[in-house]
């Protein structure tokens, strides 16, 4: 359900995101963070894009796939990370229809969303101070992650 409403309130503010996508439109994305026991599939509609939480994908289930730790994989979203930068480190991989994950790519990065204040948003009047709170969570758990990591 907050999948839903997150993706229905970017479609609302953003609605060119889907037009941006042009022949990619009915590719079917797999995000599969690395480190959870979970993968995303996101499915761009006619006038959507749905996004399910399924345990395991099938081999054939996703024209695309895009591995990765999760905190990056959000980065790719919110444009604090270089995609190709990611890539190229090997910290992300892209198997199956590159340029349709390339079309995505150039959609949210034209779109400048924010992720943060898109989760945020159904709060109204506090989504400012919850827009706030959450990028300084993001960014405390980013940088304990980075020490965590360090060996």
């Amino acid at each position: 359900m907050a999948l839903r409403r997150l993706t229905a309130g970017i479609i609302a503010r953003h609605p060119h995101v889907l037009e941006r996508l042009g022949p990619y439109r009915a590719k079917r994305i797999a995000i599969e963070p690395t480190d959870l026991p979970f993968a995303i599939l996101l499915e761009p509609q006619r006038e959507t894009i749905t996004l399910r939480v399924v345990r395991a994908l099938p081999a054939r289930a996703a024209d695309a796939r895009i591995h990765g730790p999760l905190l990056a994989l959000i980065g790719l979203v919110d444009s604090a990370h270089d995609g190709d930068a990611l890539f190229f480190s090997r910290e992300i991989a892209i198997e199956g229809d590159v340029e349709c994950v390339l079309a995505l790519r150039n959609a949210i990065d034209d779109a400048q969303i924010d992720l943060a204040l898109e989760t945020t948003a159904w709060a109204g009047p506090l989504a400012a101070p919850l827009h706030y709170a959450t990028r300084a969570g993001a960014a405390a758990c980013a940088s304990l992650l980075r020490v965590w990591r360090q060996p």
